[in-house]
C-alpha cells in the first residue's frame, strides 16, 4: 500500500502542490508552521475521508479559495488507483475513487494509514475520549459498516442531548425521548460488537510488541469496558441491546435530572494495565509512552493482518519527543511499509532510515 503522488489546490496553506513519496521512509522536513503536518493530513484523509486535527470542512479550504481538492495516485491491493476528495464550504465532501462515488467510510477499503502524533503519547493517562477515538478511527477504516453505525450514534446523542437539556423550557419534547434513547441502544449495540473485537486484538498485537519494547520485563494488558449491564460484549447484536436497554431504564430519570446522556457506546474506554496495575493511576511517564507506541504500532500490525498489506505509518512530529532508546526501537519497527515522518531536522533521521528527504517551506514543498 503505497502512496506514489499526491497534488494540493487550495488545500491549507497549498496554493497548488504536488509531491511524489517514495515506498519506504519519506521524511519531511522544515520548520514549525510550513505545512508538514498539513501534507500529513491530506495523505490521513484518503483513509477515512475526514481530518484528524479539526472536524469542520471549511477549516481545511485555504484563504482565497473557494474550494479544496485532493488528487492522489495510490497503489493498493496490486491496483493503481485514483482517489480524489473535492471539499466545497457549505456542501458534502465529493469522492471520487477510479471516478467512481464512495463514501467516506469506502475509503478504508483502498487505503489505510496509522497516524502517530505527540498528543498519542498522552494516550494513557487522558481521558477515555482519546481511546475511544483510537478505536474508531481504525476500526472505521477496516469495518465500513462501523463507519455508519457510528454517524448513526452521533447523530442520535446530539439530538438527545438537545432534548435533554431543552426539555423543561418546552416539555413537548419529551414525546421523542424515548424514540432518540432506543436508537441508541441499538446502535450502541453493534459499535460495542465492534469496539470488543478490536480490543481484544489490539491486546492480543500489543503485548508482544511491549514486552520486547521494555526488555521483557513488562506485561502491557488492554480490556475493552462498556456498559454496565453488558454481560458479554461479544453476543449478539440483539442480547446485548437488550443488556443496555436495561441500563437506560435504570437511568432514565437520571437524565432527565442531569441533562446529559448516561447510557451508551459513549461512555466507553480501553483500560491499560502495566503488570497488572492500572497505567493511568500508577505507570510513569516513560512506561506510558512506551504503552502508547505498542499500541500504535500493535494498530499497524492489526491493519497488516487484515488487508495482507501495511498501512501508511505517519508520524508527525513524534520522534522529537522520544528519547534515543525509543527512537530506535520505533526507527527499526517501520520496515515493510511506506512511512511519512515530519520533524524540524532531517540529516539524523534520514541518515538512520535512508529515507527520501522532502523539504516544506511556506506551502512549498522541495
Amino acid at each position: 500500500m503505497i502512496i506514489k503522488r499526491i497534488a494540493l489546490n487550495g488545500f491549507r496553506n497549498y496554493e497548488w502542490e504536488t509531491v511524489e513519496f517514495g515506498s519506504g521512509t519519506n521524511v519531511i522536513s522544515g520548520q514549525n508552521a510550513q505545512g508538514k503536518t498539513n501534507l500529513l493530513e491530506a495523505v490521513y484523509m484518503l483513509s477515512c475521508g475526514r481530518s484528524f486535527r479539526t472536524r469542520f470542512d471549511r477549516e481545511l479550504v485555504g484563504f482565497d479559495f473557494s474550494s479544496a481538492e485532493i488528487l492522489a495516485e495510490v497503489l493498493s491491493h496490486d491496483r493503481e488507483q485514483t482517489i480524489r476528495i473535492l471539499l466545497n464550504p457549505g456542501q458534502a465532501k465529493k469522492i471520487t475513487v477510479n471516478g467512481v462515488k464512495k463514501t467516506a467510510g469506502e475509503l478504508g477499503q483502498v487505503v489505510n494509514a496509522v497516524l502517530f502524533c505527540p498528543d498519542d503519547l498522552n494516550l494513557i493517562k487522558e481521558g477515555a475520549a482519546v481511546r475511544r477515538r483510537l478505536m474508531d478511527n481504525a476500526i472505521s477504516q477496516i469495518r465500513p459498516r462501523y463507519a455508519e453505525f457510528l454517524s448513526e450514534f452521533n447523530k442520535l446523542y446530539e439530538h438527545k442531548t438537545r432534548i435533554l437539556k431543552d426539555w423543561r423550557e418546552k416539555p413537548s419534547l419529551l414525546d421523542t425521548l424515548d424514540e432518540f434513547s432506543d436508537g441508541m441502544c441499538r446502535a450502541s449495540a453493534q459499535l460495542i460488537r465492534y469496539r470488543a473485537a478490536f480490543a481484544a486484538r489490539l491486546n492480543q498485537a500489543a503485548g508482544p510488541i511491549h514486552r520486547e519494547f521494555s526488555g521483557q520485563g513488562e506485561e502491557l494488558e488492554i480490556r475493552y469496558k462498556t456498559v454496565s449491564t453488558v454481560r458479554d460484549p461479544f453476543a449478539s447484536a440483539r442480547e446485548i441491546y437488550y443488556d443496555i436497554c436495561d441500563h437506560q431504564e435504570r437511568h432514565r430519570q437520571a437524565e432527565l435530572d442531569s441533562a446529559q446522556c448516561l447510557t451508551g457506546a459513549h461512555k466507553d474506554d480501553l483500560e491499560i494495565y502495566i503488570n497488572g496495575s492500572a497505567a493511568r493511576s500508577f505507570a510513569s511517564q516513560g512506561q506510558t509512552r512506551t504503552a502508547a507506541l505498542s499500541m500504535k504500532l500493535a494498530e499497524r500490525e492489526i491493519f497488516l493482518a487484515e488487508t495482507g498489506e501495511y498501512p501508511i505509518l505517519l508520524l508527525d512530529d513524534v520522534l522529537s519527543e522520544l528519547d534515543t532508546r525509543r527512537q530506535e526501537f520505533v526507527l527499526n519497527r517501520i520496515g515493510g511499509g511506506q512511512t511519512l515522518i515530519s520533524c524540524c531536522e532531517d540529516e539524523g533521521i534520514s541518515s538512520r532510515t535512508g529515507g527520501k528527504v522532502l523539504f516544506v517551506e511556506k506551502g512549498k514543498i522541495k
